[in-house]
């Protein structure tokens, strides 16, 4: 047995309101789950383009770190956006877009197909939503605003980098660069939608904003329904290993799970970047924390200092573990899945697609942390890709070649 990766500045804590054998509860329905994902999950598969993402097999990693299967969801090509996001904002916008139709229309009988033949046209191009992202979900909500109709305003922080804006400007968004962090830039973004009259559409909730999280996170969890359909009969995961940021992907992915299988779901682990874990930080202190600095990780889609409320709610009992894990790690986990190490076909990750893998390898290499976690020669794990070359240069500098080269040598 051998450890790919040797993570050495790995943290882990092991989150003591965990609640193992609790049922998913009608007040976490209220958060996610229920006839909203229902409802979720029936739009997003009739939307053109769609199609559910690989779930691929890395049978020769498993084998190589002694576990009995490693299982990795790919969501670099979803919708052409490369990111699982493409599932959260842009169905977001399409309620959002819906129920103003329905006010200023006085219609009760508005649809997504009306959206998109552009029979509301006058009234959604009056319409503007706005979001602060890292790149991925602002590049999903100036897709959906492109493709329901109304206009886009997306807020960058500084360190996002020149590919991820003008890979947001291809569908046809404004995109305003400010000073600062992540956390920073989305309270710019709130401010001047209020006074603009523009509509946050925010992937993460805080103290009067829950509605459109709500619905962002709905979508995620398509992708986790997806995942589970595809495992083989018999074969559930016994860890799902997710990445943090505020929280909204791994809440969505541990509530479905949750809801559909109760006691016999797998048990979940957070990994964050170990210069922005707020949710490391928040279960070590018993309640949502901020974290404070640049968080300037390469991981620059979990650059987040700040818990998603509605998120924390379900990852607070829904979680074992939290883990922290570098950037290197990172790095590694990204030239592992594309050098066909260890004879997996190769897959194309981005840099945030990869905490997952990194911190259970990480984990892996920890003999305490193994035992902590009961990672054995039974285990089967799961991790999420949520992301592939948004970045086709910074992805190329790290790997070596580009995201098509990869593809190829499969």
């Amino acid at each position: 047995m051998s450890h790919p990766i040797s993570n050495l500045r790995l943290q882990y804590f092991l989150n003591p309101a965990v609640a193992p054998t609790a049922l998913y509860s009608d007040a976490q329905k209220q958060i996610l789950g229920g006839e909203a994902f229902t409802q979720a999950e029936a739009q997003i598969v009739q939307w053109p383009g769609y199609a559910p993402t690989p779930l691929r097999e890395l049978s020769g990693l498993a084998k190589e770190v002694g576990v009995a299967k490693m299982y990795y969801k790919d969501e670099a090509d979803r919708f052409g956006l490369n990111s699982f996001k493409a599932l959260g904002g842009a169905y977001a916008v399409s309620r959002l877009l819906v129920r103003e139709v329905k006010n200023r229309c006085g219609v009760t009988d508005v649809t997504v197909d009306d959206l998109l033949s552009g029979r509301y046209r006058e009234v959604t191009q009056g319409i503007t939503v706005t979001c602060a992202t890292d790149g991925n979900h602002g590049r999903s909500v100036a897709w959906g605003a492109q493709r329901f109709g109304c206009k886009c305003i997306i807020y960058i922080h500084a360190t996002v980098s020149i590919g991820r804006k003008e890979a947001i400007e291809q569908y046809g968004a404004q995109v305003i660069r400010t000073a600062g962090t992540y956390d920073d830039s989305v309270r710019q973004a709130a401010d001047d939608a209020e006074r603009e009259g523009r509509f946050v559409v925010s992937d993460t909730s805080y103290e009067g904003y829950m509605d459109v999280p709500k619905d962002v996170m709905q979508g995620y969890a398509v992708m986790a329904d997806e995942a589970l359909r595809q495992l083989p009969v018999g074969e559930l995961p016994t860890h799902i290993f997710l990445q943090g940021g505020v929280g909204g992907l791994a809440a969505a992915v541990c509530a479905h799970f949750w809801e559909k299988l109760g006691t016999e779901r797998p048990q979940f682990v957070v990994v964050e970047p170990d210069k922005a874990a707020c949710l490391y930080e928040s279960a070590r202190a018993g309640h949502p924390v901020a974290v404070h600095g640049t968080l300037d990780t390469v991981m620059a889609g979990l650059a987040c200092g700040e818990v998603s409320l509605l998120a924390w709610e379900i990852l607070y009992t829904g979680t074992k573990a939290f883990l922290t894990t570098d950037d290197e790690s990172a790095l590694e986990a990204m030239r592992l899945l594309a050098d066909r190490r260890y004879g997996d076909a190769p897959i194309v990750a981005g840099e945030s697609a990869v905490a997952g893998l990194a911190g259970c390898l990480g984990a892996l290499a920890n003999p305490d942390a193994r035992a902590q976690l009961a990672l054995g020669a039974n285990s089967r794990v799961m991790f999420f890709g949520s992301e592939g070359a948004t970045d086709p240069e910074l992805y190329q500098r790290i790997v070596g070649r580009s995201a098509d080269e990869v593809r190829a040598s499969a």
